[in-house]
């Protein structure tokens, strides 16, 4: 007589579990080999002095360097200073969109699909095409614009004080697209007979977004709102192409420190030392966010 866990091996095949271990099993593999794999690889290489061709175990010297770089301080205040930017700009964009299709009728198809428009463009030429935007010169295209009404002209990308909120608001065209898209399916799903009831009770409009919109979006903003802090915290590709770190290093993130510790200085162990400790302040990070709003989600 077959024994329990032989039954119970025969019934997770018959119900499809083989199949969908053969499917699912790629995906696990390469999963393994391009994300964890060099996970695991960066903790003895931070530990060590390397350029790939010689190797020397430094044990913590790597971690000291790198928190007795001055550079580092601008690095981490200019990569918070974008990730607050971006979220007072970035993140209510696609929140006030999402409502305002969310409330179109025939023309909500077309109207989601501009919206997504921005995201199809590859992030390369997407930043290319904003720095060409962000000419100083008077015939700049929103050098331009500014003109029309009297402004102008703006230095924007040569301009310390300019140059990451101009970086914050191509960053902010770029991907608000996905997140509108969410929004909007979330809004789909709320049950109208809530707005139904809010306006027969006299709600306003204002009203019936506050409290009838945001609760029911409640958990997909919390988790939004995380997503949008991890990836601010490694922005690199914008500052990288629009202004190398400048002008003064006033556009240099963390990242593209460990971009220059690594491909400029040729200082694999540094790189790799900052790279944990960025990954480890994100981790703490996202655990203290993560029990603030506990109560708030399930509430």
């Amino acid at each position: 007589m077959p024994s329990r866990r032989s039954r119970g091996l025969v019934s997770w095949v018959r119900r499809g579990g083989l199949s969908t271990l053969v499917f699912f099993l790629p995906l696990l593999l390469s999963f393994g080999l391009f994300s964890w794999w060099p996970i695991l690889r960066s903790l003895p290489l931070s530990f060590q002095r390397t350029n790939f061709l010689t190797t020397e175990w430094v044990g913590l010297d790597n971690f000291a360097r790198v928190l007795a770089d001055p550079l580092l301080l601008t690095a981490a205040l200019n990569t918070l200073w974008f990730a607050v930017l971006a979220l007072v700009i970035g993140f209510p964009v696609p929140v006030i969109l999402a409502v305002f299709i969310a409330e179109l009728r025939r023309t909500r198809g077309l109207a989601s699909a501009l919206v997504y428009l921005p995201v199809i463009f590859p992030p390369v030429v997407a930043v290319l095409l904003w720095k060409a935007f962000f000419d100083p010169s008077p015939t700049g295209v929103l050098n331009t614009i500014l003109g029309w009404v009297g402004l102008g002209p703006l230095s924007w990308l040569n301009d310390g004080d300019l140059a990451m909120p101009s970086i914050v608001l191509q960053a902010t065209w770029a991907s608000f697209g996905t997140a509108t898209i969410i929004y909007l399916a979330t809004l789909m799903g709320v049950r109208t007979e809530l707005y139904d009831a809010a306006e027969t009770d006299g709600a306003s409009a204002f009203r019936r977004f506050w409290h009838v919109t945001l609760p029911q979006m409640r958990s997909v903003l919390l988790v939004m709102l995380l997503l949008q802090l991890i990836g601010t915290f490694q922005v690199f590709t914008e500052p990288y192409i629009m202004t190398n770190g400048g002008p003064e290093n006033r556009t240099v993130t963390i990242l593209m420190l460990i971009y220059r510790y690594a491909f400029v200085s040729g200082d694999y162990g540094r790189a790799t030392a900052l790279s944990l400790l960025l990954a480890i302040a994100l981790s703490g990070l996202s655990w203290i966010y993560l029990w603030a709003t506990k109560h708030w989600s399930t509430s």
